[in-house]
């Protein structure tokens, strides 16, 4: 779980290690492999028309993204307590929102980062338009957040619960 403000990414515990851990396997293990993947392909011969060698040298600029994400993410981490179920939305929360108060308009998503959530819960950032809007209000309560047409959309907050993973 993580809340992320300007210049301080909050994680759990948990997610941080998790995070660190991949980025520790990148930057030794999978780095290794990377490089005698490109070594072995570049001993086949003409490079321009090696599509092994150009595969892992695309492969490797995407684990060295990666790489330069999480150790940016991590620099700039503050470990702290996963989110208190106490019915407050927060990072750390997965939240149920009816849209004009219609219980029948719901929206259940994680309000988060995608960097410790899985696949299967959509994900948005408290830095975004719907977050900044309902963030640090209680379950029952009415809010409203600027949609990008300038106008208003009211929600009404139905659960906030901590994320489990």
């Amino acid at each position: 779980m993580t809340q992320t403000s300007e210049n301080v990414t909050w994680l759990t515990q948990e997610a941080y290690d998790q995070l660190k851990s991949e980025l520790e396997y990148l930057s030794g293990p999978a780095r290794t492999e990377i490089a005698k993947k490109i070594e072995a392909a570049r001993e086949e011969g003409d490079l321009r028309e090696n599509g092994g060698y150009h595969a892992a040298k695309e492969e490797q600029g995407k684990q060295e993204l990666r790489i330069r994400q999480l150790t940016q993410l991590l620099e700039k981490a503050q470990v702290g307590e996963a989110a208190a179920d106490n019915g407050t939305v927060g990072p750390g929360m997965v939240v149920t929102i009816a849209f004009d108060g219609d219980p029948d308009d719901t929206l259940t998503f994680l309000l988060g980062s995608r960097e410790v959530a899985n696949d299967d819960i959509e994900i948005y950032s408290p830095q975004s338009p719907l977050g900044k809007g309902i963030n640090g209000h209680k379950v029952g309560d009415t809010t409203h957040y600027e949609l990008p047409n300038g106008k208003k959309a009211k929600v009404k907050i139905i659960e906030a619960k901590p994320y489990k993973g």
